[in-house]
């Protein structure tokens, strides 16, 4: 067992590869400069993946509002880095969770920081809106056709002619301003505006503005947090001061002060008018009417700002640093090269994938320095940085699993970075912003993220710290909410008021207790994984054989009035759609079904409609519950009905529009599925790396695992079409198996398909043939 974190070393270039060093190094160079990858053995199918990219994409609403964080994917199109801190973006008047609603047509700001997808407000801190004029105004109009985004950079041109530009390293961006002619250049910075309730501090001096916001409040939680930030600009303030009941006050150059969030998820209030901590300032722009910003920020100090800045942007132009942070997405979006495919499916795949890299951010300044969850500043390991915002009752399905193929170093560093939070916190909190955890949601996700990270090879981490740190959140309250219930009768209890769900609450230990029980049983805690083992088949308690459903339990084990569309007891979902919840085991949870014929029955009626939303017994593939129940086909014997589903529900489902995603994508969770499905496997058991098969979308694959590893795939009949089994190889053998060994996936290797138009229901169909399932110790 690995008690200390070992240096890593690799022979192949790691520009996007969000280390403390490594991606600062890689953004600070010229595309022209940035180095090759070390003997590469073919030119890539796919030349510049950035180009199929849309940042767009979930920025519209998609599908039906189901109350769940509306319908649209709330993504924000933005510049930002690969994992980046800083995430410039426009804010639209008209407020989604992103900070921009598509069919909105006036911007009131670009401010640094966005959580992209999720279903409840936070961030959008500390607005910068290029003004005309010699006093603040509310927002602009534009229109789509004068914008432009891409990984990297953004660009609008507003109906007033006043354009902005903007790109972004880690922690760090520059914007230039380009001011109409005839018109008075100025410009408006608030510290104290954001998504929710937040105050700050702002002061304007030579040509620089400083400052820091506190703000907070995810989904009405307690959790808060401080940004500082510094500007410079490349042109002399003509004019400054402070807004003061909505006027500028030359006389004064710093304020404090707090505003009104304008998420309306609070309580519905409209954008305020409150003057906040604003700077406002005015410049003469030259003959080329531009003027340029170069802005730092830092979770940590004002020195660690500016430190972010120089060392990130250093004196490179605007053109350089996005030329460096496009090279850096392309090397990370590279990993996954494809051939083949409509450009459609290429556009899906890469923003699908672009999506899925925006979280966790790394959290820590240049120098290793970061602010804890005990509000200490700690430093992160030389070479190393430490990670914040996570979601984690979303992306431990599957986005985790995603960045630990591609880039298992980046997986370690989001792992400690979990173990630190526990460590520092006292517990692993289940949806974590910047330094402090919100309760949001149920379950004890973090334990599978770290779990699963690990199986998938990426391993550099405190192994022994994170195990003690899962086993001793199971017994604490703030972890795991009525852990002593579930401990004493095996479930939660139907009338518990403590917990969000308790039949939810109950599958969501389950699937962290199994994937304790495998990280243990990987380091060598044979005593931890069978106990852990055990408890993962606590599921079985909510089984009701009377009517084949898992289902609501009274504490003296009767079972109360049911019916499957039912959502009393669930979260987010129905009993239709978490009876399905038992990824680990899906061997016993359908032989107490009545066997794979009744389950491939029930299964069929459940796919019948692919996003019914939490009011029909179907299933809800716009939403996470639902996440692994395409691929329960392979398990009972019929693998050509997952690769049916799963095609149907990724070019139904998902497209790159702006109208892309039919519910909240959640820090890339969404994205993630949809390439996962472009890929053809799953990683459908928490904590282990097994991948369940349906079909590839593309002829050619490449997954470079940034280890040294690759898993290649060659389909050369593959379309939208031909999504059907009809043979596969395993590096060069003969295979009906329905999924891949954790051995193939960390080791690599070479797929082989033969696909066709028509399902061949033989292939794949053998019980020994099928994924495998976990049950009790020694089962």
């Amino acid at each position: 067992m690995r008690t200390s974190r070992r240096r890593r070393t690799s022979g192949r270039y790691r520009s996007a590869l969000v280390t403390t060093v490594g991606l600062v190094t890689a953004l600070a160079m010229p595309a022209a400069a940035v180095p090759a990858i070390a003997a590469a053995p073919a030119a890539p199918d796919v030349e510049d993946p950035a180009q199929y990219v849309n940042p767009f994409t979930g920025t519209q609403v998609g599908g039906p509002d189901f109350g769940h964080g509306g319908g649209a994917g709330n993504t924000f199109p933005g510049a930002v880095a690969p994992f980046g801190m800083m995430q410039w973006s426009p804010d639209t008047a008209e407020y989604q969770h992103g900070g921009y609603q598509y069919e909105d047509d006036r911007i009131r700001g670009f401010s640094l920081t966005h959580i992209s997808g999720a279903g409840c407000g936070d961030f959008g801190n500390i607005p910068f809106l290029p003004v005309l004029g010699d006093a603040p105004v509310a927002d602009y109009a534009f229109s789509h056709e004068n914008e432009s985004a891409s990984p990297g950079a953004y660009d609008v041109t507003f109906d007033n002619g006043l354009r902005t530009e903007l790109t972004a390293t880690q922690r760090a961006g520059i914007a230039k301003f380009t001011y109409p002619e005839g018109q008075t250049a100025s410009l408006s910075v608030d510290a104290a505006k954001a998504f929710n309730d937040a105050s700050g501090s702002v002061t304007v001096e030579g040509n620089s503005i400083s400052g820091y916001t506190d703000g907070g409040g995810f989904c009405g939680g307690s959790n808060k947090y401080r940004i500082y930030f510094h500007a410079e600009f490349d042109e002399d303030f003509t004019g400054s001061g402070v807004v003061r009941d909505g006027k500028v006050d030359p006389s004064s150059k710093e304020i404090t002060g707090s505003a009104e969030g304008t998420a309306p998820a609070n309580d519905g209030r409209p954008a305020p008018q409150d003057d906040g901590a604003q700077a406002f300032v005015s410049f003469d722009p030259g003959a080329d009417r531009t003027v340029t910003a170069r802005v730092g920020m830092s979770f940590v100090s004002l020195d660690g700002a500016k430190a972010n800045a120089a060392e990130e942007l250093g004196e490179r132009g605007i053109g350089e640093v996005r030329d460096g942070t496009r090279a850096a997405w392309n090397e990370m979006l590279g990993r996954i090269d494809v051939g083949g495919g409509e450009e459609q499916d290429r556009r899906r795949l890469y923003t699908g994938l672009y999506h899925s890299l925006l979280h966790p951010n790394v959290f820590s300044d240049v120098n290793g320095e970061y602010t804890g969850f005990d509000g200490n500043v700690h430093t992160a390991e030389p070479g190393h940085a430490q990670y914040a915002n996570y979601s984690g009752w979303d992306v431990y399905r599957s986005q985790m699993q995603l960045v630990s193929l591609i880039a298992p170093d980046i997986a370690s560093d989001i792992a400690q970075s979990a173990v630190n939070q526990s460590v520092q916190g006292g517990y692993f909190d289940r949806w974590t912003v910047a330094n402090g955890g919100t309760g949001v949601m149920t379950g004890d996700p973090l334990p599978i993220m770290i779990a699963s990270a690990h199986a998938f090879g990426a391993t550099d981490f405190d192994t022994a710290a994170a195990l003690e740190r899962m086993v001793a959140g199971a017994s604490n309250a703030d972890e795991r909410p009525v852990h002593d219930k579930y401990g004493e009768l095996g479930y939660i209890p139907a009338d518990d008021e403590e917990s969000w769900g308790s039949v939810s609450t109950t599958l969501e230990y389950t699937s962290a207790d199994f994937a304790v029980a495998q990280f243990a049983q990987r380091i060598g805690e044979s005593g931890t994984h069978d106990e852990f083992q055990r408890r993962a088949q606590n599921w079985k308690n909510l089984f009701n054989p009377g009517n084949g459903w898992i289902q609501p339990r009274e504490a003296d084990g009767a079972w109360p009035a049911f019916a499957p569309e039912q959502q009393d007891g669930y979260v987010e979902g129905n009993a239709a759609q978490y009876t399905w919840m038992v990824p680990f085991n899906h061997r016993e949870l359908f032989d107490q079904m009545g066997g794979d014929e009744q389950v491939t029955g029930r299964l069929d009626e459940f796919f019948a409609e692919l996003n019914g939303g939490p009011d029909k017994a179907n299933a809800y593939l716009g939403n996470e519950p639902s996440a692994n129940t395409p691929w329960a086909y392979a398990y009972a014997g019929q693998p050509h009905k997952t690769q049916d589903v799963v095609r149907r529900a990724l070019t139904d489902l998902f497209s790159a529009e702006p109208n892309g995603l039919v519910g909240n994508d959640d820090l890339g969770q969404m994205s993630s599925w949809a390439v996962w499905a472009s890929l053809g496997m799953y990683p459908e058991a928490p904590g282990r790396a097994e991948l369940v098969l349906a079909s590839p979308l593309f002829s050619s694959i490449s997954i470079d695992r940034g280890n040294g590893k690759t898993i290649n795939i060659n389909a050369p009949d593959a379309s939208r079409d031909t999504k059907y089994v009809q043979g596969l190889a395993v590096n060069g053998a003969p295979s009906g198996k329905a999924w891949l060994s954790e051995q193939f996936v960390n080791e690599g290797g070479t797929l082989d398909y033969t696909l066709g138009a028509e399902p061949n229901a033989e292939w794949g169909s053998a019980p020994e043939d099928a994924p495998p399932s976990f049950g009790a110790p020694g089962q």
